[in-house]
């Protein structure tokens, strides 16, 4: 079981300031199973657009957070292999169980369900306080930058 912080993160993800939605990884087992963590701060840029008045953290940005956990957890077992990145391909059975605040903590829970060929099917939920907020199933492709051959599965 591995942790790793921001600078891991951001090696497996291509992903960069303010649309950089994972901290950090609290457990990540062998790219099947990983536990991310978001903190959701005031000072977010998309606050002062939604809802300044009453500000709560957008529903399709909940799914970005789990695609990108879903992401590094995908491109984990593939580290030594630089130059490939995940694309987000399906959404299914999202849902919306509970308002994300400025303040809030959130659990990013991802699970491998399949993995064929260049295909992930990844199960996310992400929690606060125990609480489920968010939940769904999301499909990836991996490619890779260069048009090159797509690692084959473990």
């Amino acid at each position: 079981m591995n942790s790793f912080g921001i600078d891991h993160i951001m090696k497996l993800l291509p992903h960069r300031f303010p649309f950089l939605l994972v901290d950090k990884v609290l457990e990540n087992q062998d790219g099947s199973h990983q536990i991310a963590v978001k903190n959701v701060s005031m000072n977010e840029p998309f606050f002062q657009g939604h809802f300044p008045d009453y500000p709560v953290l957008p529903g399709v940005l909940q799914i970005e957070m789990i695609a990108q956990a879903g992401g590094v957890m995908v491109m984990s077992q593939h580290e030594n292999l630089p130059g490939f990145n995940t694309l987000l391909t399906s959404v299914d059975s999202a849902k919306f169980r509970r308002q994300v605040r400025p303040g809030d903590q959130l659990l990013i829970e991802t699970t491998l369900l399949k993995r064929r060929g260049n295909m992930a099917k990844v199960s996310g939920v992400v929690t606060v306080d125990g609480e489920i907020a968010t939940e769904a199933t999301l499909m990836f492709m991996l490619v890779a930058k260069d048009g090159g051959e797509v690692p084959s599965d473990k």
